[in-house]
């Protein structure tokens, strides 16, 4: 969905689409992957899924925000769900991911903001579950944060995400169609050197291979030689992180992938699923330089492995086989792909700050003939 010029959440009706602000890849014409999507072809296709997002600009300088993303409607913290957590190449922060990694479960909202203000997401995450009912007692809380660096486009130093902002973007979280580009924490993104942002995709697996949906949502700041459903638009436009004619790109940066997935998958297994998410990461060009900040975190809603902190101290074990998983190998690597394309088709030209990010010509890449596919 194209970007907007005020804060949102994500139950918002999506914009009218206009040149500058252009359809989705898929609406577009660009089909990536085999796999049928959701109905929203959105991380929210997983039942329960909520995200918010609040989008902050003032002035010339300031264009930043922050995203969450609840896996149910429910309270986090009693009710937990199993996740897994990969750090492809770690030149960055992801608040939390230690105590993923040692418990396999997420308690808080999942939120995404800018690298300066990752204390202040960390603390609304706190305050929020604090005041959560039947969390009277909690005395330990692991907020979980993922960030990427949007000082190109915001004056990143001014840290102007508040603990309000971040909260108001966990309470305003819903389902329904999420709003990408230029919204939430990918206010100020920018990928391949173009204005991406926060995308979303989804994928929906086929009854006789488990029928279960798995949706994505990226925050997008990264770079590389931009491949676009196998056409190398990098090359075509002479645009690209090892070119010596353009020095505006680089193979530097960050990106975060958040999946959720309704099939019940241990936290084994949901690791990895984040890993097989750098697959769809790569397909869009990049190599993972060693500037760049690539995480992906995987959760499972499914009620069969839920982890309830009360009335049991028993962890359930009914979960997808390793046999039957590789479909959900496939669906990722899909959504993730087309979750960072969208942010891309999202993008607008913004002139700010430190430097301009230009929209992606998406007319140019929309008339690449079929013999340029890889």
């Amino acid at each position: 969905m194209a970007a907007v010029l005020m804060s949102l959440v994500a139950a918002a009706p999506p914009p009218t689409r206009t040149m500058e602000h252009p359809q989705r890849a898929r609406e577009a014409g660009v089909t990536i992957g085999v796999l049928p999507t959701g109905p929203l072809n959105a991380i929210t296709d997983v039942e329960g899924v909520r995200v918010g997002q609040v989008t902050i600009r003032e002035g010339r300088d300031v264009h930043t925000g922050v995203t969450a993303i609840l896996p149910h409607g429910g309270n986090p913290f009693r009710s937990r769900v199993p996740a897994g957590f990969v750090a492809f190449n770690a030149f960055g922060k992801f608040m939390g991911s230690t105590q993923v990694v040692e418990l396999g479960e997420i308690e808080t909202p999942i939120l995404l903001t800018n690298t300066l203000n990752v204390a202040e997401a960390a603390a609304a995450a706190i305050e929020w579950t604090l005041t959560q009912p039947g969390n009277e007692d909690v005395r330990s809380v692991n907020a979980v944060v993922g960030e990427t660096n949007d000082g190109l486009l915001n004056d990143i130093r001014r840290r102007r995400v508040t603990i309000a902002d971040a909260r108001r973007a966990i309470e305003s979280a819903a389902a329904g169609p999420v709003a990408e580009g230029a919204v939430g924490a990918g206010t100020g993104t920018v990928s391949f050197g173009y204005k991406s942002g926060i995308g979303t995709a989804s994928r929906r697996l086929p009854d006789d291979m488990g029928g279960w949906t798995l949706g994505v949502l990226v925050q997008s700041n990264y770079g590389g030689v931009l491949t676009i459903d196998g056409i190398p638009v990098g090359e075509r436009l002479g645009q690209h992180a090892f070119s010596a004619l353009d020095d505006r790109v680089t193979a530097d940066g960050s990106v975060v992938i958040v999946i959720a997935t309704d099939a019940p998958l241990s936290d084994r297994n949901l690791r990895r699923i984040a890993e097989r998410a750098f697959a769809g990461i790569a397909r869009t060009g990049s190599s993972f330089s060693n500037g760049s900040g690539d995480y992906a975190l995987a959760f499972s809603t499914n009620m069969a492995v839920r982890r309830e902190q009360a009335g049991t101290s028993q962890v359930p074990n009914t979960e997808v086989r390793n046999e039957a998983i590789s479909p959900l190998f496939q669906a990722v690597a899909e959504a993730t792909e087309e979750a960072a394309i969208n942010a891309l088709f999202a993008g607008m030209r913004i002139e700010r700050y430190r430097g301009i990010a230009e929209r992606l010509p998406v007319e140019e890449v929309l008339s690449a003939p079929a013999t340029e596919r890889k």
